[in-house]
């Protein structure tokens, strides 16, 4: 199986990034005599080792080595729920969704057998942190996930850390829900157009559900070049040209760890929100839950 990568590297000063791209990224040496950047061979060799679609690397601003298609939309997998997170941070600053909300207070539940009361204790925080202990069958699980995943009732909400699509899925729900927008129209109002991404629609985005759970996944189909400006975002604490597009509170917050996974740190809505994923759908582990939720 052929991954999407994006692989970048930003010199960064005091953990703010420069400037950001135009309408078009600016290559290093676009004004400059051209000479490859040292960088570029080890592009080159990852490209020819992996056969990634894409690499991109990015440093100041400047794009100083690419291989493959930056151009071209694939399946980006687990990195659809770093853009839910960024989605969040900003209902969550619009008071459109409160974090200690539960699902039973929401209304949320499942196809046979239903939630139970203590599952329905779980709060929209505990999700976001892949905390919720409910071990619902979900859509677009792995069949790893599927063997891994706990028995209904084993840990209660916030003291079990397992990287679980029930939790990610049911997410999308509620955020529609609170904000009376579609997920992949969201995005694209609210993140892709700030950050004039150049080639993701919400057309671009697909629900894909199994019949195991009420609650779809949400696929994103994005280039490398826009999933850089995503990256780009984040390394600037949310702001892009001097404007707020996801809040820097969010930003500091959802890319904290939570919980000791034994192989990735937990943050918020998979390690640490706008990180990126593992680029297969899904890898996890299962380990208690260390810190207080």
């Amino acid at each position: 199986m052929r991954y999407f990568a994006l692989l970048a590297t930003l010199m960064v000063w005091s953990g703010w990034a420069s400037a950001e791209p135009g309408a078009e990224w600016k290559l290093l040496n676009a004004k400059g005599p051209t000479q490859a950047s040292p960088l570029q061979g080890a592009v080159d060799s990852y490209a020819k080792k992996y056969k990634p679609t894409a690499i991109m690397v990015v440093q100041d601003g400047l794009v100083v080595a690419t291989s493959g298609d930056i151009t071209r939309k694939v399946n980006v997998r687990s990195v659809r729920k770093s853009f839910l997170s960024a989605l969040f941070g900003v209902a969550i600053d619009r008071g459109q969704v409160n974090t200690e909300s539960t699902l039973g207070q929401l209304g949320i539940d499942d196809t046979a057998p239903s939630l139970s009361s203590e599952e329905k204790r779980a709060t929209v925080r505990q999700l976001l942190m892949a905390r919720s202990g409910v071990y619902h069958p979900a859509a677009y699980e792995t069949s790893e996930q599927k063997v891994m995943r706990p028995p209904r009732g084993a840990h209660p909400p916030g003291t079990f850390w397992y990287y679980n699509n029930w939790d990610f899925n049911a997410l999308g729900a509620i955020y529609e829900k609170a904000t009376a927008s579609n997920i992949f129209d969201g995005f694209e109002k609210v993140i892709a157009r700030p950050l004039g991404m150049q080639d993701f629609t919400a057309h671009d985005g697909t629900f894909v559900g199994d019949g195991s759970s009420l609650y779809p996944a949400y696929v994103f189909s994005m280039s490398t070049r826009d999933l850089a400006r995503f990256g780009w975002l984040f390394l600037n604490k949310g702001q892009w040209n001097g404007v707020s597009v996801v809040p820097s509170q969010w930003t500091a917050e959802s890319t904290n760890a939570y919980s000791e996974t034994g192989r990735k740190t937990g943050g918020m809505d998979i390690y640490g929100g706008p990180s990126m994923p593992a680029l297969g759908e899904e890898t996890q582990s299962m380990r208690p839950a260390t810190a207080d939720s």
